[in-house]
This record gives structure tokens, sequence and C-alpha cells, in this order.
């Protein structure tokens, strides 16, 4: 699919077609090189593939203003199970709606999907502010509870996201720290007043803040922060290479402010040259959406979602190494049950993770499955089956987690 890789931005109309292979990093770059003001709401990881990304649903920094990038999707072109290429209308509406947000490997071969492109100021205001736990672990838990309760309720052009980040330090030393990284879209001096109101306790100064284009965001998110140009986000090679195995959750309320040691402890205990627990806000405009209007169901009352992820380096592949990783983060995430949604218990799917089930076993029926679906779509899983057993009865299209067709029988 790389080589499907072309993007016609249009800024008449303000849209962009761009085929699967492409990359969010080569989108980005190619709108910012038609326009200043237009920007796109999804993720941060700049080598991720734009075909599975949109498929998914596609969070992003933007996503509390703009929702997420499946949201934004306006046409579409898939070469479905008999090889025909369709377009949105001949597809059909319910077709176009599994694939935005239920995973478009389900339903046929995704080539293009046109967006709609979204405003962005001149200035937008980053930050990063981090804690070392170890030293300022009462401080940090004060300042994460107060996070988590003002975070989903901002202003829906603020997005804070809450970085937790175990590694070794060069004599080996486990560190643990808390960061929390921001994009306004607004300058800084309006930032600080909301800051100074709804966020107090994480005593962000003016001179914690940077204020530069929607561009330049992208880079540093990135992980360009030393001035690279701009032709750095065509790059489709990560920067540093790891292994990892990664889960997810959703809140549906906040973790007890007594459990965040425990949670810190947890972390600490991971044997992987790298562990996170990132948790992104929800809210804004992800509230004004209603669960069924994409396969993507975590809206309202949703309030944060969670990956978790332990990484190792390439290399250190041994059966014992991978063993101990997997290990510690099944643990954590069974640790993490009493304080994440439930009923089910909810997954994102662009954090894809086999161990909620798969088809494996040769048992592709809808019942069979329906209980690792329903994680990432609730009650949309049904739906998606429906859709399945209209345009691939014959499950031409399949892999370890793909939406079977609908048991009528």
């Amino acid at each position: 699919m790389r080589n499907l890789s072309s993007i016609d931005v249009s800024i008449t109309d303000n849209t962009a077609w761009v085929q699967a292979g492409a990359t969010v990093g080569e989108l980005y770059y190619h709108i910012a090189k038609k326009s200043k003001s237009m920007g796109f709401p999804a993720g941060l990881c700049s080598t991720v593939g734009v075909g599975g990304h949109l498929s998914g649903g596609g969070i992003g920094t933007m996503m509390r203003k703009y929702g997420l990038a499946s949201d934004n999707i306006i046409d579409a072109r898939l070469v479905n199970a008999k090889g025909v290429i369709l377009d949105r209308e001949s597809m059909g509406e319910d077709l176009f709606w599994a694939i935005r947000g239920g995973g478009g490997a389900s339903f046929g071969v995704i080539l293009a999907y046109k967006i709609k492109l979204v405003y962005v100021p001149p200035k937008l205001t980053i930050f990063t502010k981090l804690f070392n736990v170890s030293q300022h672990d009462t401080l940090v838990v004060k300042v994460v509870s107060q996070w988590q309760d003002v975070a989903y309720r901002f202003d829906e052009r603020l997005f804070i996201r809450q970085f937790t980040e175990v590694s070794s330090d060069e004599k080996g030393n486990r560190i643990l720290q808390v960061s929390f990284e921001a994009q306004f879209l607004g300058e800084k001096e309006e930032l600080l007043s909301i800051m100074q109101e709804k966020f107090p306790l994480l005593d962000l100064q003016e001179n914690d803040c940077q204020e530069m284009s929607w561009i330049e965001t992208v880079k540093y998110y990135a992980g360009y922060i030393n001035g690279e140009p701009l032709s750095v986000l065509l790059e489709r090679e990560a920067q540093v290479k790891y292994s990892f195995k990664a889960k997810s959750d959703f809140l549906t309320s906040q973790i007890p402010e007594l459990v965040w040691k425990s949670i810190w402890d947890n972390l600490l205990r991971t044997n992987g040259t790298l562990a996170l627990m990132i948790m992104d806000p929800l809210g804004g405009k992800m509230d004004e959406i209603s669960e069924s209007e994409t396969p993507f169901p975590h809206r309202n009352g949703s309030l944060y979602n969670i990956q978790y992820l332990v990484a190792w380096l390439d290399g250190d592949e041994s059966t014992e190494s991978v063993k101990r990783n997997l290990d510690w983060i099944r643990g954590f995430y069974e640790f993490m049950t009493p304080y994440v949604s439930k009923n089910p218990r909810g997954a994102y799917l662009n954090y894809r993770d086999l161990d909620l089930g798969t088809s494996l076993n040769g048992d592709l029926s809808y019942f069979k499955n329906k209980e690792w679906g329903k994680r990432y779509f609730k009650d949309n899983f049904r739906k998606l089956a429906l859709v399945k057993l209209e345009v691939d009865p014959n499950n031409f299209f399949r892999n370890e987690q793909s939406v079977p067709p609908l048991d009528l029988y």
C-alpha cells in the first residue's frame, strides 16, 4: 500500500483526497504547503499510515474541538470483495458508516479518503510540565487529581494529556516521571488565564509556554524539537525502533486520588526499556457526537482514553525477556480493572489488542466474537456485522479481529 500515497489538497473547498498508503506526517506536510490556516485533527505519530488510522477512529490533539479524524471523512474509495471500486455514493451510507471507525480492512481495500480540513489559528500555544514522582509524589498526586477533574471539561480548544513514563537513568536506576503535555488553539495570554482559573495546581508560567504555528506543533509532538525542516514529516521510519505491547481503556469516572501511588508502584515494576501510561481527555466536540454516529462509540460519558505500553529495544527478543514484559502489562491491565469502564470494558481499535480475543481458532461467528467486538464498538458491533453480511457475506476480508458477518440463524 505504501505506493498508494498521493495527496491532493484543495484550498478552494478546504478538502483533501489522501491515499491510504500515505502517512499522517505526509498528509500534514502537504496541508501546510498549501495553507497556513488549515489543519487536520489526526494523531501525533507522523509515521502512522493514513488508511488504518482513519478507518479506526484517529485520536489527536484537536479532537476536543473537531472530533476524531474519522469524524471528518466526507468520501472514500474502496475495492469491495467483487473487485469493484466504489465511492460514497455507490457503496451506500451503511458501508460508508462502517469504514469511518469500524476498521476498513473488514470490508474491503481502502484506496483513499476524502477529508474535510479544519481551521487553525495563526498561533497555537503548547507546553510540557514535568514532575519527578520520587521527589514530589504527594504534590504530583494532587496535581494529577486536579487535572483529572478538569481536563475533559476544559474549553474545547484546550487539550492537556497526562503522560506517565518509566525509564532508566545511566546507572540503571528506574525513574518515574509524570508530564502534562498541552496544545491550545489560541495565544498564551488566554491560556494562562484559563489555567490560573481552572488548573492552578499546575502553576503554569509564561516561560513554560511556546507559541507556534499548527505545523510546528505537529513537528514538536512528533519529536522534532531542534529546528528540523518541514520535510522531516516525510520520513517513514520511526526515530527510535522498539518492540512493544500496548493495551487500552476508557474512563467513565475518575480514578480515586488514593490509587495513584499504587499505579505508579505498578509501573515501576516493569522490566521493559520503557513503560508508559498515557491519558487523553475527551469531552468537548466528542460529547456532541452520538455513540451511533460512527462505529467509534466512546463519546458522551467517556472522560479519558488510556493507553498502556511496554517497550523493549530491538535485539532484546529472548523468549524470557518478552514473556516478562507481556506478563507485566497484562498484570497491570488486570490491576486497573476496578477503575475503568465496565459492561463492556472499552478498548480503542487503533490500539489493537489481541488479548481481548481473536477468531484465529477458526470460529468466525458473530456470537463467538462479540465479546471482544463490543469492547471496541459497544452496540455498534452488531450493525458492523450486518454491514459485513451485506457487503462481504463470504468473509473474504478477514484477519485476527475482523468483523464477522452477522449470523441470522
